[in-house]
């Protein structure tokens, strides 16, 4: 994951980078202990157990170890020991590696049944970097409150661990395994397997029912993931989607307040612009980046990429500057898809991508309405038209035609293609750009 710093334009245009500075779980001093507790909900309890330093009167957390009674940890999780999640990845294998970000490095485990090895369980184990940003309040707060959260499309919390050794306290979280990788490893080709549209719309929704339930359906809080990206999307074996890697979750606004104010940090190329520029994180930032990964399924190109010609590069920008209503979305859609989608529904998930990326927050839909749109979008009947690039060909529809309707629609969408190509902002960049390595 790439944290980032924010930049300020000046009068000329020149941009300065300025950090924000805030602790991640800082709050109004309240009026007194007995008020706080009165009205403190189950987030902001493990918020409270987190702030305050290790010691003996703090039944939140020991110096030595996270408390195992079942009324200081959320219900069903499992303490693991350090020299068993080494056993279970071999010792931290390079071959065992699943995924590697600033927080840390997350391995594939094998958790042992003593009775049955057909009872083995499959983990993923994710080993904090401790020199990584993620200090030890954040790592405590993303147990307490993923512990308590359950939905079908979020990744599971099966446990943790956080114990001393000779290197110092060791933190891990282990998560249930989904085989299928992420979403980002499907679009952009790391992996050999096609998503197909259907599977690409189940994505959509998937995704979308897991946001709308941490912004409008937890009792008595709201969490706003804060980072939500392709590569933080996995897949089961059913290949339904599932959020994953809470690590810069945060509880959203205090009754009464409209943001939470906080450090900038995140992915670029899908953080909110008001984010950027002010630190202040609403559920409507998460749409945003919502809107950001509906394109990246559309079009199967990451939301920044420096491989491509400068004006390219953001996903966002190049689309709503080229692509003048849905009826040409055809233009960016995926090649991958060989045309085999349905351009009624293409044209719709666009406009609701577009809705999702509106300039001001407030404008943006809320996700329960994001899903309402999709689950209606999904029941359309495919109505198709087969020509060149366009979705729903299918070959049996391709033969239908006579080859001179087929050629003419070709020529019509290539002609499309060309004139966006030859515009003067096309001409520009192509000038500009020249071929380079890129660290990925």
């Amino acid at each position: 994951m790439s944290c980032f710093h924010c930049s300020y334009p000046d009068k000329k245009g020149r941009y300065f980078k300025h950090r924000f500075t805030w602790n991640f779980f800082s709050q109004a001093p309240s009026s007194s202990a007995s008020e706080s507790k009165k009205s403190s909900t189950p987030f902001q309890e493990a918020k409270q157990a987190v702030s305050e330093p290790f010691s003996e009167s703090n039944p939140g957390c020991s110096p030595q170890i996270l408390p195992h009674t079942s009324s200081q940890r959320p219900p069903e999780l499992r303490v693991f020991s350090f020299s068993e999640l080494r056993s279970a990845t071999k010792n931290f294998s390079r071959s065992n590696l699943l995924g590697e970000g600033g927080f840390g490095c997350v391995y594939k485990g094998v958790i042992k049944n003593r009775s049955s090895s057909e009872n083995d369980q499959v983990v993923a184990v994710k080993q904090l970097n401790l020199k990584g940003q993620q200090g030890h309040k954040e790592w405590l707060a993303e147990v307490r409150y993923l512990g308590m959260l359950e939905h079908r499309n979020l990744v599971k919390l099966v446990g943790y661990c956080a114990e001393d050794d000779q290197r110092g306290i060791q933190r891990l979280l282990v998560y249930e395994f989904l085989p299928n990788r992420s979403l980002e490893d499907h679009l952009f080709q790391r992996v050999q397997s096609f998503l197909s549209w259907k599977q690409r719309l189940s994505v959509m929704l998937d995704v979308a029912c897991g946001l709308a339930y941490l912004h409008e359906e937890i009792e008595s809080m709201q969490v706003i993931f804060r980072d939500f990206k392709a590569s933080n999307i996995l897949l089961d074996a059913d290949f339904t989607a599932k959020l994953s890697d809470f690590g810069l979750a945060r509880q959203g606004p205090e009754l009464g307040a409209t943001h939470v104010s906080t450090a900038v940090v995140g992915t670029m190329g899908y953080a909110a612009p008001e984010y950027i520029q002010t630190g202040h994180l609403t559920s409507k930032s998460d749409v945003w980046s919502f809107g950001v990964v509906l394109l990246e399924i559309l079009a199967g190109r990451r939301a920044l990429d420096r491989n491509r010609p400068k004006l390219e590069q953001n996903l966002v920008d190049w689309v709503k500057s080229n692509v003048q209503g849905s009826k040409k979305v055809h233009i960016i859609m995926d090649p991958k898809l060989e045309g085999d989608y349905s351009n009624e529904q293409a044209q719709r998930i666009f406009t609701l991508a577009l809705q999702c990326l509106q300039k001001h927050a407030r404008t943006r839909p809320l996700m329960s309405t994001v899903v309402e749109t999709l689950r209606q979008i999904i029941e359309l009947q495919d109505h198709t038209d087969a020509h060149f690039g366009e979705p729903g060909i299918s070959s049996a529809q391709k033969t239908a035609e006579t080859e001179a309707e087929y050629m003419m629609k070709r020529r019509l969408q290539y002609k499309d293609v060309m004139n966006l190509r030859n515009s003067e902002d096309a001409k520009k960049l192509w000038g500009l750009w020249s071929p380079k390595m890129v660290e990925t």
